[in-house]
This record gives structure tokens, sequence and C-alpha cells, in this order.
């Protein structure tokens, strides 16, 4: 059973990142405004490389996510599918599905914005920030992530990511990763 702390972060990813049109459940829709947003992150147009690259990541993580956990076969994610499925990965979270493990290397390249293999404080905010969080408050959420250091690398950031899907701890490190301070 996921606990109310767990399922709070849990909810938090569901609807700042994947539920995008705000229906209450993940579809291919909430897929492709993922793309349209990063792409104006970046400065990306349709049919740019990158635009592409972005697209075709995220095609395959729904499309991944979607025979994972759409369970009702309904072409959508809910709350409880999607909460259902991470308490499975927290089980044994070096036992990652190959969607999980690219989306977070998809995380981590898009808050490493400099290419340099880190992430830093502006970076990360400013990402969290283009999804509508507090830029203030992610940058607080990178202070406690990365334990006061001025950037997080990509070993680092792996061990972080398990640890939010996975800790009953509140305050570790791993919680602050998607850019809030408190659930």
């Amino acid at each position: 059973m996921v606990s109310d702390f767990r399922k709070k972060k849990l909810l938090h990813v569901f609807t700042s990142f994947f539920d995008r049109n705000g229906s209450g459940s993940i579809d291919k829709k909430d897929f492709e405004l993922a793309v349209e947003n990063i792409s104006k992150l970046r400065g990306w147009a349709p049919g740019d490389a990158k635009y592409k690259e972005t697209q075709n990541t995220l095609m395959k993580i729904w499309d991944a996510l979607q025979g994972r956990a759409d369970n009702d076969n309904d072409g959508e994610i809910s709350v409880d599918e999607w909460v259902s499925m991470w308490d499975d990965y927290a089980k044994n979270p070096n036992a990652s599905l190959e969607w999980q493990n690219l989306y977070c290397k998809f995380i981590f390249n898009l808050e490493d914005a400099s290419g340099d293999g880190a992430i830093d404080g502006e970076e990360f905010s400013s990402v969290y920030a283009s999804f509508g969080l507090n830029k203030d408050d992610a940058l607080a959420a990178f202070r406690k992530m990365s334990k006061g250091k001025a950037n997080v690398s990509w070993s680092e950031f792996q061990d972080l990511w398990k640890e939010y899907f996975t800790t009953e701890d509140a305050n570790a490190a791993g919680n602050f990763i998607f850019g809030k301070t408190s659930f």
C-alpha cells in the first residue's frame, strides 16, 4: 500500500508533468502538449531536429507507459493506475522498466540545458517554471536536492530519481527532483 506521503509525490508528478490538459487522466494528447511546452521552452520549431527528437522520445515513453499502466485498456492512465505502477516500481527500483529509465534520462537532459553533464539551479528552476511551478520554490528544491552543491551529475540524479519514487523519508534529497519543496 502506498503511504499518503508517497501518494502526494506521485500525484505531483501526475498533475504537474503528465496530465498537461488537466483532464484527470494521462493520455496521448498530454504528451503532445508536453512536446509543445518543452519545444517552446528551448526555442525549437516543428521540423527542427531537437523538436523531432523530443517528440519521438516522448511518444516512446507514452507507448510504453500505456502498455504498462493502462490496465483497463481505455487509452488513458488513471490516478489509481499511475499509483499502482509506481508502487510496483518501489518494490524493486533496480528492475525499472525501459520507459522509466528513458524518462529519467529525458528529464536529466531537459534540465541540463547547457549539455555539460550536470544540472545547476538555474537550469533546473527554468524547466519547472515552464511547467507552471514557482521558480523560487524550484530553486529552493534544487538546493535541497543538491545538498547545497552547485550542480547534480547524471549519476547523482539517477540515485535521487530512485529515492523520489521509493522513500518515506520526508527529508531525503530525492524528494525535491521535481521542483517542489514540501508534500
